[in-house]
C-alpha cells in the first residue's frame, strides 16, 4: 500500500464518519437516508455523464452490491434508532475488517502477511473494545437488540466491501462504478419513503435538505476513495485502515453540535 493509497483511505474514513454523524443527527432516519441516498443518486447521475460505462463483467457485482447496501442502510438505521451513535458505530465498523480478511482469503484468494493480519485484528479489537467499554462505563444494561443490529451492520459492510472490491476491479472505471452504484442504490430508499410517507414527505425533508445533501456528497466521496484504493491494494488492509480513523472522527462529531 503506497502513501497515496493510505492517505486516500484515511480521508475516506473521516469523511464516512462525518456523513454517518450527519445521518444520526436527523432523528427521523427515513428522512435522513432519503436525502443522503437521493442526493447521492443525483451526484452519481452527473458523474455517469463523464465516465465510461462499467465493463459487462462488473454488472453482476453492481447488482449484488446494491442489494447489500440497501440491507446495510436498513440495519444502520435500525442500530442508530436503538443505540447510541458513539457505541453502535464503532461496533459496526470494527466488525467488518476481520470478516473482510476471511472473505477475501476465501473468495478472492488474497493473503496478507502476519504483521498486516495483526494490524487488522488490533484495529477491530480497538474499535469494538471502545464501544463495549462505553456501554460498561454508562452503567446501563447492554441493549442487545442494538448490539445485534450493529453486528449485523458490520457483516453487511464486510459483504459489500468484498463484492465491490471484485466489481470495481472488473469494471475498468472506478468513477463509472461508483456513479452507477449510487444511481441504482439511491433510487430505492427514496422510493420507499414516497410509498410510506406520501404527501407528507416534502414537508418532512425540507428542514434537513441542506444537511442531507451535504451527507450525500460526503457519502459518495468517501466510498469513491475506497473503491479507487481497492484497485491498488488488497482488500483487508484497506478495510482495517478505513476504520482506524472512526474513533476520533465519530467521537468528535457526535459530541459537537451539528
Amino acid at each position: 500500500m503506497t502513501v497515496l493509497v493510505a492517505a486516500a483511505v484515511l480521508a475516506a474514513a473521516v469523511t464516512h464518519a462525518g456523513w454517518n454523524a450527519l445521518a444520526h443527527g436527523i432523528k427521523d432516519q427515513v428522512v435522513a437516508f432519503t436525502l443522503i441516498a437521493g442526493g447521492a443518486a443525483v451526484i452519481g447521475a452527473v458523474m455517469a455523464c463523464f465516465a465510461p460505462l462499467p465493463a459487462s463483467g462488473a454488472w453482476p457485482y453492481l447488482i449484488a452490491s446494491v442489494l447489500l447496501h440497501v440491507g446495510y442502510q436498513a440495519l444502520l438505521m435500525r442500530s442508530f434508532s436503538l443505540g447510541d451513535f458513539g457505541q453502535m458505530y464503532p461496533i459496526a465498523r470494527g466488525t467488518a475488517p476481520l470478516v473482510v480478511t476471511v472473505a477475501a482469503a476465501l473468495f478472492v484468494g488474497e493473503r496478507i502477511g502476519g504483521w498486516q493480519l495483526a494490524g487488522v485484528a488490533v484495529a477491530s479489537a480497538g474499535l469494538i473494545g471502545v464501544a463495549l467499554w462505553g456501554i460498561r462505563g454508562s452503567g446501563a444494561r447492554p441493549h442487545w437488540a442494538a448490539i445485534l443490529a450493529a453486528l449485523a451492520t458490520g457483516l453487511s459492510i464486510a459483504a459489500y466491501t468484498v463484492v465491490d472490491g471484485v466489481g470495481v476491479r472488473a469494471s475498468g472505471t472506478p468513477i463509472g462504478y461508483i456513479a452507477w452504484l449510487m444511481i441504482l442504490e439511491g433510487l430505492l430508499v427514496p422510493a420507499y419513503a414516497v410509498c410510506t410517507r406520501r404527501g407528507a414527505l416534502p414537508a418532512q425533508l425540507k428542514p434537513y435538505a441542506g444537511r442531507g445533501l451535504l451527507g450525500a456528497a460526503m457519502s459518495i466521496a468517501a466510498y469513491g476513495l475506497v473503491l479507487w484504493a481497492q484497485t491498488h491494494a488488497p482488500l483487508a488492509p484497506i478495510a482495517a485502515l478505513r476504520e482506524s480513523s472512526v474513533i476520533p472522527g465519530s467521537y468528535r462529531i457526535c459530541h459537537e453540535p451539528i
